[in-house]
């Protein structure tokens, strides 16, 4: 049986495993009701615990809670729309030394999302502000797919109201990939 392939670049991302994605931040805004409003209207969820303070008030919440699922929403900064496409959709720029940047800098610079999972502690209310730190989690060895050679990314980004209790948790994957790796003939043969 053949050894494996001894990969040099995953062995310089070693060193990142549990480390901070960057700096923990706090989020532009409390939890409030007009984007709860928004977010309602926009996925056409009618339940009346989100914007209904008389009904809520008779729930087990006993008041106005916002939707789990915008749980990231929260703690997303305000974006900088400049040089939004050239830092790979990244909402601000980031000076923080994590595996993203090393990955760019090894030249797997094409970022395609796979999978998000969220676990929620417990419903947030209008007013929570939330603290926000992101640690990676895992990098996979080398893959190669229909995109070409790169590796899975996973952090965990874990969210804290202002106690530091933990309200939840996201987990993130990404997969970092070298666009000179694609297989052209496979993507024209998929047509």
């Amino acid at each position: 049986m053949a050894e494996p392939e001894a990969d040099a670049v995953r062995a310089r991302l070693e060193k990142y495993v549990g480390q901070p994605m960057g700096p923990a931040s706090v989020a532009p805004d409390p939890v409030n009701v007009p984007m709860i409003r928004h977010w309602v209207a926009a996925l056409d969820d009618r339940n009346p615990v989100y914007l209904d303070e008389a009904f809520a008030r008779t729930t087990r919440h006993g008041g106005i809670v916002a939707p789990p699922a915008m749980l990231q929403t929260w703690g997303m900064p305000n974006p900088k729309l400049e040089g939004i496409a050239e830092r790979g959709g990244s909402p601000v720029e980031s000076t923080h030394d994590n595996v993203v940047r090393a990955l760019d800098a090894e030249g797997f610079t094409g970022t395609l999302a796979t999978n998000s999972e969220l676990e929620f502690v417990r419903y947030l209310r209008p007013g929570d502000r939330l603290h926000v730190n992101s640690e990676l989690e895992s990098i996979s060895s080398r893959k190669t797919t229909g995109l070409g050679r790169g590796y899975f990314v996973t952090w965990v980004t874990t969210y804290r109201d202002e106690a530091g209790e933990v309200v939840g948790r996201q987990r993130f994957r990404i997969f970092k990939f070298d666009p000179r790796t694609i297989d052209l003939s496979r993507l024209k043969a998929a047509r």
